[in-house]
């Protein structure tokens, strides 16, 4: 029960510093938004809880957060500066990743206490920095895509919940498929790895659904970079 109250004002306190971001600093806040949350979130996967009965990694909630960013470029800047936002998610992600694996390279001193910890949070193997750095392409460039394509045939403003919960769920699914795949595939038998796949993709749909308000609610903010025409 602990976690599940925790979990809920964790939820709440990202989508409210998701809005703060924007609200203080219109598109180069979503911007900066999705550059910590691509970092932020391959730290918090390394840590597993249990919710609700569902053993989980953290990430998710934050990751969602990246999805949000990006749709609401989608939907005020077009589809061109969204797929710029995902590049620079990606760059974020590649150069943290370059430049701890230097870190860690580095001899510690006998009595440094960092060394094991950081190891812990950025020592991934291979396997691992493949299916994350897949993982996010696909399936952030397909969000891009399906939600500028259902833009063109739900246009109204009323159907924004149908472009964003419509490519985020598609998306969403393909961002657990790759990464499941290339980084659990034949490390664990199939009834395992399909619970696997299930319970993080249904945990990632619902907080993407329960995002669908805050993407309303953000729309409505007025920056002076939000008033530059669509590409």
């Amino acid at each position: 029960m602990y976690n599940l109250l925790w979990g809920l004002l964790f939820v709440a306190v990202n989508f409210g510093l998701f809005l703060a971001c924007y609200r203080l600093f219109g598109k180069k806040g979503l911007f900066v938004w999705v550059a910590l949350a691509t970092v932020l979130a391959n730290i918090q996967v390394v840590k597993t809880i249990e919710l609700a009965g569902i053993v989980a990694t953290l990430g998710n909630t934050i990751y969602a957060t990246v999805y949000l960013a990006t749709d609401l470029i989608n939907e005020k800047h077009g589809e061109k500066e969204a797929r710029q936002v995902v590049w620079f998610g990606f760059f974020t992600l590649i150069a943290t990743m370059v430049m701890m694996q230097m870190v860690l390279a580095f001899q510690p001193q006998p009595s440094d206490i960092a060394q094991d910890a950081l190891v812990t949070i950025f020592g991934m193997g291979p396997r691992l920095v493949a299916a994350s750095l897949s993982a996010y392409l696909v399936s952030q460039f397909l969000d891009v895509k399906l939600f500028a394509y259902l833009k063109q045939w739900f246009p109204a403003r009323s159907q924004l919940w149908l472009r964003m919960n419509g490519s985020s769920g598609v998306s969403q699914l393909v961002d657990t498929l790759v990464f499941c795949t290339i980084a659990f595939a034949g490390l664990y038998s199939l009834d395992i790895w399909l619970e696997i796949l299930v319970t993080t993709y249904v945990l990632k749909f619902v907080i993407s659904a329960a995002a669908t308000p805050v993407l309303y609610m953000a729309r409505r903010f007025r920056h002076p970079a939000d008033e530059a025409p669509q590409a």
